[in-house]
């Protein structure tokens, strides 16, 4: 399975616009070279809190419209990457895309099951830096609510799913073979956290990009592999039962010694936590 971000060139891992034919910068289709599928297909009963960005206007129905992923962290709630929400990508300001969707409860994505749920609000991190990839999430407000079961828990910092060598589940509708072959069916792949030490010495910065733990998450296998890709962005990577991360960006999918990057949840939940908090008065202004 493959991820929908910064993955091939150092892009977000957002859907390529072969599909529709719609140019969208910086969104080519992975090479297929070195690539090594891991993936493999799951029921959404298996991830229910994960979701599908969808806007047929934009990319036409052929996948129901989806081009990105998210997850539900409240009835009404769902996180994604905030690249997914560009101008670049969505051809508008996202508040102005009137068909935009979350599809939840769908295995298939030309099925009838499940919901499509219109987007009542977007809110994109004000701290997202494009050029950095640093606080890439997205949040969305939903005109309807989804079932109780759908929703996962964000792990705060401290969590020990954190841990390097946890074992984590990603999952979308993403590339699943580096190559544009991009899925119907909803599928995961197994990958590990990685230490930040390695994921700084795979990204140092310059052309490859620049990793840095306060705000990603660093997963994948060491070797290369399993990792998700275009298509995947936004999606949840999830280690016993709580969401650590969000696919957000890589060099290339599953390539040896280029792991997956992740935008790290403890960081928005504490961005979250902090933006309802609101501004701190100072000790004995008025």
């Amino acid at each position: 399975m493959r991820r929908t971000v910064a993955r091939a060139l150092i892009r977000p891992l957002v859907l390529a616009a072969t599909l529709t034919a719609i140019p969208l910068t910086g969104a080519a289709p992975v090479a297929a070279d070195s690539v090594v599928v891991g993936g493999f297909p799951i029921d959404v009963s298996q991830a229910p809190w994960t979701v599908a960005l969808s806007s047929r206007d934009r990319f036409g129905g052929t996948r129901a419209g989806q081009f990105c992923g998210g997850v539900a962290i409240t009835r009404t709630t769902v996180l994604t990457a905030a690249h997914c929400l560009t101008d670049d990508v969505l051809g508008a300001p996202p508040n102005r895309v009137h068909d935009l969707k979350v599809i939840a409860g769908r295995t298939n994505l030309l099925a009838d099951e499940g919901q499509e749920i219109d987007v009542q609000e977007v809110r994109v991190n004000p701290h997202y830096d494009p050029d950095a990839n640093t606080g890439d999430f997205g949040v969305l407000t939903l005109a309807e609510p989804l079932p109780r079961s759908s929703v996962v828990t964000m792990a705060p910092e401290g969590d020990p799913v954190y841990t390097p060598g946890t074992k984590a589940l990603v999952t979308g509708w993403g590339d699943t073979s580096g190559g544009g072959a991009y899925a119907r069916h909803l599928h995961a792949a197994r990958v590990h956290v990685l230490a930040d030490s390695r994921c700084a010495r795979a990204y140092p910065g310059g052309p490859e990009g620049t990793y840095r733990p306060g705000s990603m998450l660093c997963a994948g296998e060491v070797e290369g592999g399993p990792d998700a890709c275009q298509g995947d962005s936004g999606g949840p990577l999830v280690a016993s039962g709580r969401l650590i991360g969000l696919v957000s960006w890589g060099s290339g999918c599953g390539r040896p010694g280029n792991p997956g990057v992740y935008t790290r949840v403890s960081d928005v939940l504490h961005t979250l936590e902090t933006a309802a908090a609101g501004p701190q008065k100072a000790p004995g202004s008025a």
